[in-house]
């Protein structure tokens, strides 16, 4: 119909970061979701991020970890500074060893309440560390979907970088909470993905991601083991789309998102010269 706008969302995918049960960095991770018969459980590493200060560094809890380690990944690929990007994290727990050390301080009977706890309690802590570490006063925002936080925060991403024409870096990333918190919100383990987007035109790319709206079921990994780790830890929704652009190929797919929603993905390899 003429003047129907088109309802999709398009941009470059310039930078990837990956950490997880057995994926210890997007280099290492994309052969193993290519091929996934050689991939194995083994506990999520987080080191302590280096680009932070030494006070900083000692105060980073596990989401903090997480967080720069994939973004760091993802501009390291890219080839960015990330001085300049604009930041959507996302996350459906945020800082869960701090959540349970102030639930537990809330329950004693002083009720006292540290001033390092109530910083890091904040939802934005991770891109609070990020920025700093970078010494970035560019745009951030920081979101919680529960099992939906990585659809929306591509969906912001996306929209971000159209808007405002410059690239975006989501990071998406969810850590388990200690107990008994981690009984009735179980997580597996931690995991965290990274993508750096960009919807300017002529922006390199290692594929073009076109997103839209959907209510069509959402695509496996076509294994039992990566399958039980995107739907036991929501960042970890992200999978069927990591393992797309690991296979390089064009590809649709669809994302999870909200009850009665999906995200259709459709992927594109760059152009060849």
């Amino acid at each position: 119909m003429s003047g129907t706008r088109d309802p999709s969302l398009r941009a470059a995918v310039r930078g990837i970061g990956l950490l997880g049960p057995g994926l210890v960095d997007w280099s290492l991770g994309q052969a193993l979701l290519r091929d996934p018969t050689g991939w194995a459980v083994a506990p999520t590493v987080l080191a302590a991020p280096a680009l932070l200060p030494p006070a900083e560094r000692r105060r980073a809890g596990a989401i903090v970890k997480l967080s720069m380690a994939v973004a760091d990944q993802a501009c390291t690929q890219a080839g960015v500074d990330p001085h300049t990007l604009a930041t959507v994290f996302t996350a459906s727990s945020g800082d869960a060893a701090n959540c349970h050390a102030l639930c537990e301080a809330l329950a004693s009977a002083e009720r006292a309440v540290s001033p390092t706890r109530f910083t890091n309690s904040v939802h934005n802590a991770a891109a609070g560390y990020w920025h700093i570490a970078t010494t970035s006063r560019a745009p951030s925002s920081s979101l919680c979907a529960h099992d939906a936080s990585f659809g929306a925060g591509l969906l912001e991403a996306l929209t971000q970088s159209i808007a405002l024409g410059r690239a975006v870096l989501l990071v998406a990333g969810d850590v388990p909470y200690p107990e008994p918190l981690q009984g009735v919100r179980p997580l597996p383990d931690a995991f965290g993905a990274a993508l750096l987007l960009d919807a300017t035109p002529g922006a390199p790319s290692l594929a073009t991601l076109t997103l839209a709206l959907s209510a069509a079921p959402a695509s496996g990994c076509g294994h039992a083991g990566l399958d039980a780790l995107r739907t036991g830890v929501p960042a970890a929704r992200c999978l069927p789309l990591l393992q797309a652009l690991a296979r390089g190929g064009p590809a649709v797919l669809v994302l999870d998102y909200l009850d009665g929603l999906s995200l259709d993905v459709r992927l594109e390899p760059p152009a060849r010269p």
